[in-house]
């Protein structure tokens, strides 16, 4: 399993089986392999090796971390395919739509393009290096609950597909920037009045956030009379995201619902049937064993069946559906992997210091995210422990896993790999210490080649540029 590096287009795509649960009753009895192995959250493709090894996309991660250095994020493009391929699968006749603040680069960017994907961002710089990379602008959705004069107006010369209005600011503030003669298509993002998520700093769906405008008072009702009275604009529909990390289907179920219902009162109102309806994304990964996630195809059938009856009922067409997922499709494909620089014992507890921390991963730090490490590129026999994974930091809070069971004789030099580690890494990472942000590596058939090199501190004394 050696290590080589190719560019991008000498690496093939090939068909893998679905990643996103065991529907079948072949999946389940690999499933239970991987339980078996302690490799349920991790890439499909991952493989225990001799000497205590861990593959993924048929290169060994001791392999990785000695030719790349560490910390480095490992990333399996056949894992980011296959997701893709299961959600149109899921939702044919869909707009499925990859979130990039999960994680964007252009390699990413080329991936969903191919696999029949569009691309949602956030900022001028997101969409900037998506278009730079080739992706068609007109399969882009652009949105932000606070999107600066340079994101709209790079968002209109580049001919983006839609952009979602979150606040009645920007509507006025995007048809006078809009160019005469065009019609900017827009959808109004609505908050639907739904609790959902695995932290409350991620749910996205109530009254008490900054994101969208209300239903329950009227808000968003207003900017929809608004942007039909802008002959610049063009509303094609509605958008809502409930929450991130949202594990079961019957939140989804109840904002189409309750979106199916805005719709029909803007018929009533307005004697216009909107074409098109996002539900976003936020759909639950896996970062231990035994936790839950959601079930694409069981979301689907749901979804897909309240659509239909309600616009039914109310004597609507059945609109377009799009949805948002990004964490689901690069989550689970990247393993970020460490090297231990210490092990030190203070009372009762045992304290793990790895080379990265908060710079590479704040997520435990901001809303307390739990993942499961494990001892990679050589075996060892001795029991378990519980020990608290941290990082270099001079923050106390520089926490990567705590109270893990880890082999009782783990030591400096040991490689640590974290699964589940795709989304909301890198795109979340800091210069905190000044200690640079780890490189992205694929793998894919035994073959690794460098996605995102490594941040070196000559690239960040280059943007201090005075005395």
């Amino acid at each position: 399993m050696s290590i080589q590096e190719l560019p991008a287009q000498e690496l093939p795509a090939q068909e893998l089986h679905p990643a996103s649960g065991a529907d079948s009753p072949g999946e389940a009895a690999h499933a239970d392999a991987r339980d078996t192995e302690g490799l349920s959250v991790w890439p499909r493709s991952a493989r225990p090796e001799p000497h205590g090894d861990v593959s993924v996309g048929g290169v060994s991660l001791a392999e990785a971390a000695d030719r790349f250095g560490t910390p480095v994020y490992v990333l399996d493009e056949q894992e980011v395919r296959e997701r893709c391929r299961t959600y149109r699968t899921a939702f044919p006749g869909a707009d499925i739509v990859y979130a990039a603040k999960a994680f964007l680069c252009r390699a990413m960017a080329h991936w969903v393009q191919e696999e029949g994907l569009g691309l949602d961002v956030c900022s001028a710089g997101e969409l900037a290096l998506a278009v730079t990379t080739g992706f068609p602008p007109e399969k882009i959705v652009m949105h932000g609950n606070a999107k600066s004069p340079e994101d709209l107006r790079t968002a209109l010369r580049l001919g983006v597909g839609r952009i979602v209005v979150d606040s009645a600011s920007e509507i006025a503030r995007l048809a006078a920037i809009t160019p005469a003669g065009t019609r900017q298509p827009v959808m109004v993002r609505v908050v639907p009045g739904i609790a959902a998520g695995g932290h409350a700093k991620v749910r996205t769906g109530t009254d008490d956030q900054k994101f969208g405008l209300s239903l329950t008072d009227g808000s968003a009702q207003h900017a929809v009379t608004r942007i039909l009275d802008q002959p610049h604009l063009e509303l094609v529909g509605l958008h809502c995201h409930i929450g991130s990390q949202v594990a079961a289907v019957k939140p989804y179920v109840a904002a189409v619902r309750r979106m199916v219902g805005l719709l029909a009162r803007i018929r009533d109102q307005h004697g216009i049937a909107l074409p098109q309806l996002n539900i976003g994304g936020g759909h639950a990964i896996a970062y231990r064993p035994g936790e839950e996630h959601l079930n694409i195809s069981v979301l689907a059938g749901r979804v897909r069946a309240e659509l239909e009856d309600g616009c039914a009922r109310a004597g609507l067409p059945v609109p377009r559906l799009t949805l948002e997922p990004g964490r689901a499709i690069v989550g689970p494909a990247g393993v970020a992997v460490y090297r231990v620089l210490a092990v030190k014992r203070t009372g009762a507890h045992t304290f793990v210091a790895v080379d990265g921390g908060m710079s590479d991963n704040p997520r435990p730090a901001l809303y307390g995210v739990r993942y499961a490490p494990r001892l990679v590129g050589r075996p060892s026999c001795a029991p378990p422990r519980l020990v608290t994974v941290v990082g270099r930091h001079c923050e106390a809070g520089d926490i990567l896993a705590d109270e893990v069971a880890l082999p009782g004789d783990v030591r400096p030099g040991d490689l640590l790999a974290v699964p589940a580690a795709g989304a909301y890494h890198l795109s979340m990472a800091s210069g905190y210490n000044l200690v640079g942000r780890p490189p992205v590596v694929a793998v894919s058939d035994g073959i690794a080649r460098v996605l995102v090199r490594r941040e070196s501190l000559d690239d960040m004394s280059r943007r201090d540029v005075g005395l």
